[in-house]
């Protein structure tokens, strides 16, 4: 899929499902949320068992050189799997959460909110990677972390480029207006959503935007293109593909919706 930003620039964003996107922005190639397994229940050392069922729709053989990948955080296996996690030894930069960073170690960089990266364009000049807040759940970030843990969204900015918004696993629309107040409009916002949810924890509320909660999301930010992403593959995401193309529709935006 591609789109024309408001610089007149137009870039491909592949999704292999759940929460893994590619895409190319400033000569550099960034990667989401790497998650390869194959389905069946998985679990992250500490962390729930998860079901995937669905496969991804590539393989990292498919991927090609990955300069950048933007991790939302490391302690789920919906976002980071064993596979991803083998990929990410021979990627030269892995932006995360402050915590992720010291956990993975040696090439990952831990992002506190509202702290930039400068990275080198390959014909001059740069990419700014800003980590932006994000809550994996309904609450204050004191309730939330200590539940689900760390989560970290991301900003892209470059000089003649689009801005890029990658929320990561974030489930709180107070924190896409703080976003919205230094960045808006953003031309491009991958939105994690899927609704999940799991019994017992935060009464049942979704610990990532619900379909509803992302068309809002994408109001918020004068968002030109939606790229929702982590809303297929697992069986604890609640809403899909439909519940999306609905949202959207109710809420007059369906022309900046563009799903995989």
């Amino acid at each position: 899929m591609s789109a024309t930003s408001s610089s007149g620039e137009q870039f491909p964003i592949r999704v292999f499902g759940g929460p893994t996107a590619l895409f190319d922005y400033g000569g550099l190639r960034f990667l989401t949320d790497p998650t390869f397994d194959a389905p069946g229940d998985h679990r992250t050392p500490g962390g729930p068992l998860l079901t995937k069922t669905a496969p991804s729709s590539g393989s990292p053989a498919d991927l090609g050189r990955v300069d950048v990948v933007l991790l939302s955080h490391d302690e789920h296996a919906d976002n980071l799997d064993t596979s991803g996690r083998a990929l990410l030894a021979g990627i030269p930069l892995t932006l995360t959460t402050p915590g992720g960073g010291r956990r993975l170690g040696g090439r990952a960089k831990g992002l506190a909110d509202w702290e930039s990266v400068e990275l080198d364009r390959p014909g001059g000049g740069s990419v700014t990677v800003t980590g932006v807040p994000a809550l994996h759940g309904p609450g204050t970030r004191e309730e939330v972390e200590a539940i689900t843990g760390q989560v970290v969204g991301f900003m892209l900015t470059g000089e003649g480029l689009p801005s890029v918004y990658v929320s990561g696993d974030n489930a709180s629309l107070d924190l896409v207006g703080r976003i919205a107040e230094r960045f808006a409009p953003v031309d491009t916002a991958v939105l994690f959503a899927g609704a999940p949810r799991f019994p017992g924890l935060f009464d049942g509320e979704p610990i990532v935007l619900d379909s509803a909660q992302a068309a809002e999301a994408a109001r918020i930010l004068g968002a030109r293109r939606v790229v929702p992403v982590h809303h297929d593959s697992w069986a604890h995401f609640t809403e899909g593909r439909d519940e999306l193309i609905a949202a959207f529709a109710a809420a007059g935006l369906a022309d900046r919706l563009q799903l995989g």
